[in-house]
Formats: C-alpha cells, structure tokens, sequence
C-alpha cells in the first residue's frame, strides 16, 4: 500500500492512495474512496501503556458503531486544514485512542500508546441522506462505520476508525467504530464531542479520564447479590448464530407524554426509557415461540457513571456497564398490563445500587486465571434479550449526543448507535432524539424473521413512531 505524507502542516497526516479489495464491499450505495491516518498533534512519551479494566476485557466479543448525520455538511470538504488540526490537537488528549492493542506479561490486553494514529476514511454515499434513512436497512447503515475485525497480530491494526460519509446533495455522516473492549457508547460519543469543541475553539466539556483505579473501590464484596449468578449463567450460555436485521423507530415528545399519562396510575414516576423497554419487552415477547416455563427475561444495561459515589466523570474513557436481569411470567407480560411492566421495569432499575454494580466487579476480577490472566470474555448482549439505556446523556434538557454541533444551528439530525455480534432474542437501544423534550429514539434488533411482524405492531403504532433504517 502506497502513502503519502503531508507535512505542509505542523500536524502530520499519512495518506493512503490505495485499498485492498475488503474495503469496498460489494452492492453498497458506500463507497470509500480515500484513507487517512491522523496522528495527534503532539507525541507522547516513551514506553506509555494503559492496560484495559476487567469491563473492559468482558467486552471482548462486540463492537460498537456510532453514526452522527448533519443534513448539511457543515464544512465543505472533510480534509480542511481546520478540521483535521483539530482533530490532531483533539488526539493529544486520548493517548489511548491513537495507540495500538497487545498483550502484557500476565496476557491480558493493554494499549501501547505509540502515537500510530487513528484510522480516518472518506466515502461517498449514491443517496440524499432523506433517500438513505427512508430505504437504507441496517445492515447497510453499518457500511457508514469501517471495520475489520481484530488479526492475531495487532500491533498494526487500528482499534479506532472514524468514516467521513457525503451524500448526494449535501448532508454528512460521522460513522464512529472501535472495540468494545476499548470504549463504550458514551466515551465514543464524548471524544466526538471533543473533537467539534477543538473544532470550534471551544473548551473540552468533558476531558478524558484512562485512570486505571476508577473502577476500583473500598466496598465489601456481597457474593449474595443476584446479578452474580446472571452473569455466570451467561456465560456459559450458548447462543446459536442467525441472521439480525435492525429497525430504527422514532417516538415524538407529545407520544411519550400521553403514554407515561396512561400509565401515571400504575407508576407515576415512570422514565421514557422504563415505558420504551417495557413495551418493547411485551411486543417481542409475543414474537417469540412460547417458553417451557412460561418466563420471559430483559436484560437491561445501564450505564453506572452517575450510579456511583462519587459519580464517575462522563469523560471516563473505557467501559461503565452494568447488566442486571428482569424476570417475569407469561401473565405479567400480558399487553393490557403494560403499566404494571412499567412499574416493574422503574422498580428494578431504582434497585440497583453501588453494591450490587462492585459486586459485578469483583466476580469479574474473581473469574482471574491463575497468574492474573482474565478469563475469555462470553457474549453480554445475549442471549436472553438485553434493552440499553442512554438516558445518562441527557443532563437537564440538553442531549450531550445533539450537542456535538460544527455550528450553532447544526447539530445532527439523527444518532445511531449499533453493537456488534449480538445474538439470541435482541437487543434495544434508547437513544436520545433530536426533538427536545421526552422524544426518544429505538433502535431494535431482532432475528430477521421476526422484524416484519414488529414493524407492523398495532401498539407500537398507537405512539406514531416516524420509521428510519430498517423499519419500512
């Protein structure tokens, strides 16, 4: 592969001309036609490694993907020298982001912070972004994110890309992707953000934090606490692989406020999200075959940044989840009970607790092999259906995910965010919308012969959702 440097400019940038034939995949509207490595503006010291927590290792087998669409672009061409210095100057402060994955003494993972850059691809899309979000599917949608999946030997590879994609007549999307192992949804979103305030001369809101005590603490551990016993379980779960398809809903903020009225009665202190997982829930468990036992189980992810005292900054820089599950019986999760969901789904949530969130690490850091060694990662998101909430990015009325704006009035008009290798029943992910307010995003995968039926569900449809990606 030929290379190009360009150093007309303090901050250094290589330029690869050509690709290999795995880059471009075959039948998309994307196409990538350019790549670039950007490197921080600023070298980092020698010999610098930041191991990877036990989270961090427990999320060995996904991927995360984040696409952020501006319906204009707000800056012409992307390699601009203004852009690109920002985002070389925005680099310097995540070391670990520009660094290359190995493995330490004891084999587990660590960042060997060696300045070799971050992935940067340039790609056009054979749509308007309205043509795109109307048709695209989300298969297609993760053409807007580049990925190659980690070799056996990484010290080359890139864990980091960022895909730059222009659309017919105006429009830009940012399609962010690392390992899973490396950063969850909320530091992908965070360094984003970062870099448009770099951007826009702005100080960092929120700073990178890589210590590699954030996750430690001083409490005593309760083997006692039920998620434990989740987590084993699940790890040993075998999961069979099929085809998922993805389909993007929109609720506005009036539905949401009429329906959280509906279920006032029942939980009056009910969350978007809580409402959002609890129908979801309800509709794909009507989906499914019907179960020996006559349970039906959500695994529902939080986001533990705020969870904690002291809470962890939101620039933690890593992963900060916690899975616990929810059970209930076939009479339960009958549709005309849906606010009894609700309450059930509000109830479970308002449990978890700073013990029950270290209890999950330390059984992680108990799970140590014999020299210190991790132990293999399993699937988190499986195989029972797993919901995700991103409420934690809306801090007041503001959407940190909608604040990442090149210019006042343009922030994007839609976020996505996808996860990798995910199988069994599903998953749920509840995002923040642009619409102010309550308005919320789902985005819902599913065994694909299961989505057609979702799509047209009439209680779904009482909220009106407007159908992106997938959902037509």
């Amino acid at each position: 592969m030929r290379c190009l440097l360009l150093s007309e400019h303090p901050v250094q940038v290589l330029f690869f001309a050509s690709f290999s034939e795995k880059m471009v995949k075959k039948n998309s509207r994307v196409s990538v036609h350019s790549m670039l490595t950007a490197v921080s503006s600023q070298p980092v010291g020698s010999g610098k490694t930041h191991p990877l927590s036990v989270l961090d290792h427990a999320m060995g087998l996904h991927t995360v993907h984040v696409v952020f669409y501006y319906k204009r672009n707000p800056f012409g061409i992307f390699d601009v020298d203004p852009l690109r210095i920002a985002l070389s100057e925005v680099l310097c402060l995540y070391p670990q982001v520009t660094g290359r994955l190995t493995r330490g003494e004891s084999g587990n993972w660590l960042v060997k912070c060696n300045d070799a850059g971050v992935r940067v691809l340039r790609a056009k899309v054979e749509a308007t972004m309205d043509e795109w979000l109307r048709s695209a599917d989300g298969s297609e949608e993760k053409d807007l994110t580049f990925w190659e999946e980690i070799p056996e030997e990484p010290s080359t590879w890139s864990p980091f890309r960022i895909q730059v994609n222009e659309f017919e007549g105006g429009g830009v999307a940012f399609g962010l992707s690392c390992t899973h192992m490396n950063a969850d949804p909320t530091s992908i979103t965070i360094l984003f953000k970062s870099w448009i305030e770099s951007h826009r001369q702005e100080p960092i809101e929120h700073p990178p934090l890589f210590s590699s005590t954030t996750l430690h603490h001083q409490q005593v551990p309760n083997s006692s606490i039920k998620s434990d016993n989740y987590y084993a379980t699940k790890g040993n779960a075998e999961t069979p692989s099929v085809k998922m398809v993805t389909a993007t809903f929109k609720f506005s903020d009036s539905a949401i406020k009429k329906w959280l009225d509906e279920v006032h009665v029942q939980c009056a202190k009910a969350t978007p999200f809580e409402l959002l997982a609890a129908l979801f829930w309800t509709r794909v468990a009507h989906l499914k075959a019907p179960k020996n036992d006559n349970k039906h189980s959500l695994s529902i992810c939080l986001d533990f940044r705020r969870l904690v005292q002291p809470p962890i900054s939101l620039g933690y820089f890593g992963n900060a989840l916690h899975f616990s599950l929810l059970t209930l019986d076939e009479e339960e999760m009958d549709y005309g009970k849906l606010g009894h969901v609700v309450e059930l789904v509000h109830r479970h949530i308002s449990d978890v607790g700073e013990e029950e969130i270290w209890s999950v690490v330390d059984w992680f850091e108990s799970q140590k092999e014999e020299g210190g060694k991790y132990a293999e990662p399993f699937r988190m998101y499986g195989p029972e259906l797993t919901c995700v909430s991103m409420e934690h990015m809306i801090i007041g009325h503001k959407s940190l995910m909608f604040s990442a704006s090149f210019k006042s009035d343009e922030k994007p008009v839609h976020v996505s965010c996808h996860v990798g290798n995910v199988r069994g029943e599903g998953l749920i992910v509840v995002l923040p919308s642009v619409e102010e307010g309550l308005a919320r995003t789902v985005m819902v995968t599913l065994p694909e012969e299961e989505m057609p039926k979702l799509c047209e569900d009439q209680a779904i449809h009482c909220l009106q959702p407007t159908m992106l990606i997938g959902g037509r």
